[in-house]
């Protein structure tokens, strides 16, 4: 079988980078049989060195097309199959932009989450009709279609009134980056470094910040404010872009975007994390967290209960009191820490590419 995997995206970063990155490297290193070729397509950007395991049987072809004219081609006009581009593939596997026409190919797309659906007026208007667009063709041309979970295929049904049959729900798996730095000899050399750089003088939490309203971190703010103990003993450092309306106090830090080495630093060295979002298709962190063994606070809905399982400090994240109380809680339980990050550990059986992989393989198939 050949199979052709849209990697478009790979150089953009992101959760959808991280997914093909890390499925397609786990079919290479896994498969033996199948023929993969990969469809890369842009103006200016290239795929960044090593980013793919290097093996005869996958064959990369580039295009100087950008997603804009891809999107016109595609998701409007439906012009040009699959096989116009990548010559006889049995199937093709697309990206979360751009949903393609095939002649004879049995088409496949990953559906990470319908955030945008749901909160629309927190998206470009450009890439809502671009998503819509792609949906579209999807619902129309019954192409098979991957939730990263049952959260995700719940939506999927009820947003785009797909049946269930035609949802297989397979779960992501710990980026391989994670996983080399959790065993990284540099590991605690970088931690050091990176909190005298950012001035953590004191234990501390760790949110990934967002602008998207459903990050929830006004209301994980809220909480840990409400806190004195907390706020007396600890810091909670939010990365990534969100920006306060108002002057904080010097115990909440924003050390902005930070490069992947030195998040992780940050990251593995957190009392635990705190994931208070009202909505996630999968809820990577919480896996990566797992990883580097950091207890994790985060929502009993959507995704991340999913996720978590029982390995978490569950809270609702519409309650400031209870996101705080749960940082209390950690902070001052080491035997409740230490239980966390055990049955973290254990959760991670649950999650893996190679599992990933082989169950996708199993959809491939389907044809």
């Amino acid at each position: 079988m050949k199979i052709g995997i849209d990697v478009s995206q790979i150089v953009f970063g992101g959760g959808v980078s991280v997914y093909t990155q890390n499925l397609v490297n786990a079919f290479l290193e896994l498969d033996k049989e199948n023929e993969y070729v990969l469809f890369f397509s842009s103006l200016r950007q290239k795929i960044p060195r090593g980013v793919f395991v290097s093996t005869p049987k996958m064959a990369i072809k580039k295009f100087r097309i950008p997603p804009v004219l891809l999107d016109i081609l595609w998701n409007r006009l439906h012009l040009f199959p699959v096989e116009w581009w990548l010559g006889k593939v049995d199937v093709f596997h697309s990206s979360d932009w751009t949903q393609p026409p095939a002649r004879k190919a049995s088409l496949v797309t990953t559906i990470h989450d319908l955030s945008f659906l749901r909160w629309p007026e927190s998206v470009h208007p450009r890439v809502l009709a671009v998503q819509r667009r792609r949906l579209k063709w999807v619902k129309k041309e019954k192409v098979k279609i991957i939730a990263v979970s049952q959260a995700t295929k719940k939506e999927i049904v009820e947003l785009l009134d797909i049946p269930e049959e035609r949802i297989t729900v397979i779960y992501e798996g710990v980026p391989g980056d994670v996983e080399r730095f959790a065993v990284s000899r540099q590991r605690r050399k970088i931690q050091e470094q990176v909190k005298k750089e950012v001035g953590l003088a004191k234990p501390y939490f760790l949110a990934y910040g967002s602008s998207a309203p459903r990050k929830n971190i006004a209301r994980l703010i809220e909480g840990f404010l409400e806190r004195k103990e907390l706020r007396k003993n600890y810091l909670l450092v939010i990365t990534g872009n969100w920006l306060p309306e108002k002057k904080m106090p010097p115990e909440i830090v924003f050390p902005g975007f930070l490069p992947r080495e030195k998040m992780l630093g940050i990251f593995s060295g957190a009392e635990a994390l705190v994931y208070p979002s009202l909505y996630e298709g999968f809820g990577l962190p919480i896996l990566e967290a797992f990883r580097l063994g950091v207890p994790v606070i985060t929502s009993n809905c959507s995704a991340m209960k999913e996720v978590a399982g029982k390995a978490a400090f569950l809270v609702n994240p519409l309650s400031s009191f209870e996101i705080g109380m749960a940082m209390e809680k950690v902070a001052k339980d080491s035997k409740q820490q230490s239980r966390m990050r055990r049955e973290g550990k254990k959760r991670l059986k649950f999650f893996s590419w190679k599992k990933a992989a082989r169950e996708t393989l199993r959809v491939y198939q389907q044809r």
